[in-house]
């Protein structure tokens, strides 16, 4: 099991930091989606921030199982946002995006808990 948190936590990572590239750069696809669901454009930093936060505290985790735990739930957390933002604006295309990597990381969550 512990072969499968380490792939998985690599794969979300580079999938965080590639997402987190697109609002730090301010990728037009990605900024019109997230203007699209609400967000303010003061608030692309932040979140590409927490993603790469994210990416860091799983790839961490690998060694110190605690913090990959957190960063796991912190992901999770931050995707279940993301699905509830697409839902309250009615955008019902979009949501499959972040359910997506919402459900893969919960596969880190369960993983690291039970290698802990």
């Amino acid at each position: 099991m512990f072969i499968a948190y380490v792939v998985l936590a690599v794969l979300l990572s580079l999938l965080l930091l590639a997402s987190a590239r697109g609002d730090i750069a301010r990728d037009p696809k990605i900024t019109e989606t997230l203007k699209a669901v609400g967000v303010r454009d003061s608030w692309f930093l932040p979140l590409g921030l927490v993603k790469i936060a994210g990416a860091l505290g799983l790839l961490a985790g690998i060694f110190y199982r605690p913090l990959g735990i957190a960063a796991a739930v912190g992901v999770v957390l931050y995707f279940v946002g993301a699905v509830i933002m697409h839902l309250r604006a009615g955008d019902k295309k979009g949501v499959g995006a972040p359910a997506a990597i919402m459900l893969v990381a919960v596969a880190p969550l369960v993983l690291g808990i039970a290698t802990a």
